[in-house]
């Protein structure tokens, strides 16, 4: 059975969707697996033994008619027998239309439901601790009598890379017996992200409370606003601190916090990777992003803050996605004091 599984844009949804191919190999050895994904997003999935082939939707096929049905039709040319979408957008709709494939698989839509042999309906309340984003995607193999309930996403670095990622970091005069917390001090988009300020509260409550060192995770495009929370830092803080060390590559960037105690800061995907590499995580999420969905695996390894949860009456009779124009104001109010005795008991 040779099978197409499609999941586009974000790296943690590329992630979280990689949990099908090691349920379907367990289920079906023989299955002849691909992963169709966007380019920059190879590296959270590079190296897992249960996909057999990548196919790779560029920036081309993304932004030109003639290259995204020029994909589609090399994509007929490979026969799969069965494609499931996850993605479910236009792109992937006329991927999977095209694709000639007798089992077509994704969410239901009612404008899409021609489309597709069977379109599965979303479970709105999580039943697991895995949270809907992992059991919903789960729902997708059931069509092909493979029915679980939790599944966790998992990244798999070679030793090299992780023998190269103790030396950069011993060279650094970060020592791996003491403790190391990345922090995701930056979200995907301002909607996303802690204000400046309140962010560098939490880490100054890090670097008190463990005199540990303190890595920061951001992006060479997001240097002036990493700097700015450093700068906001207070001094004895910024010792703790090793604001240049980080890795070049989102490969080393895995591989350096494989060593880590544990990744706090802005929910997004710099969490999600901590999750898939058994790393401790402390997620503060945007007032707008839903905790039921995102929250995944939820313990005392891996705690999440929500606005919501200090301030329920904001959120009366609606739901978080409806809160996204707000978001910013909703910031203001989700002051770190909310959540400070959480954040050191999870540290202890």
């Amino acid at each position: 059975m040779k099978i197409l599984v499609i999941q586009q844009k974000m790296i943690g949804d590329v992630l979280t969707s990689s949990i099908l191919f090691k349920v379907i190999k367990d289920e079906i050895p023989n299955a002849e697996l691909h992963y169709l994904i966007n380019t920059h997003t190879f590296s959270v999935v590079d190296n897992n033994p249960f996909i057999d082939k990548f196919i790779y939707f560029t920036k081309e096929a993304e932004s030109s008619k003639k290259e995204l049905f020029k994909l589609a039709k090399s994509i007929r040319k490979e026969k799969f027998d069965v494609v499931i979408d996850v993605y479910s957008k236009l792109s992937s709709n006329i991927i999977t239309l095209f694709s000639g494939a007798k089992t077509k698989i994704s969410y239901h839509k009612f404008y899409t439901t021609s489309i597709y042999t069977h379109n599965v309906k979303r479970h709105k309340t999580a039943s697991t601790k895995a949270g809907l984003a992992i059991e919903n995607r789960l729902l997708l193999l059931e069509p092909l009598g493979i029915k679980i309930a939790t599944a966790q996403p998992k990244i798999y670095l070679k030793e090299e890379e992780i023998t190269n990622a103790k030396t950069f970091l011993e060279k650094n005069n970060i020592h791996l017996n003491k403790p190391i917390y990345m922090v995701s001090v930056l979200g995907s988009g301002l909607r996303k992200t802690y204000p400046f300020e309140y962010m560098a509260e939490v880490i100054d409550t890090i670097a008190n409370q463990t005199k540990g060192s303190i890595l920061f995770n951001y992006i060479p495009n997001q240097l002036t606003e990493a700097e700015t929370v450093f700068n906001l830092c207070k001094p004895e803080t910024k010792k703790h601190i090793k604001f240049d060390v980080f890795g070049k590559s989102l490969r080393e960037f895995l591989a350096i916090t494989s060593h880590c105690t544990a990744v706090i800061g802005n929910e997004g995907g710099a969490i999600n990777m901590a999750k898939a590499l058994n790393i401790n995580t402390f997620a503060i999420f945007s007032p707008w992003i839903d905790t039921a969905t995102w929250g995944t695996f939820e313990s005392n390894h891996h705690i999440n803050v929500h606005l919501k949860d200090y301030k329920p009456e904001l959120y009366a009779n609606k739901a978080e996605k409806e809160m996204k124009n707000e978001s910013l104001e909703l910031y203001k109010i989700f002051k770190p004091a909310f959540f400070t005795d959480k954040l050191k008991t999870f540290l202890n």
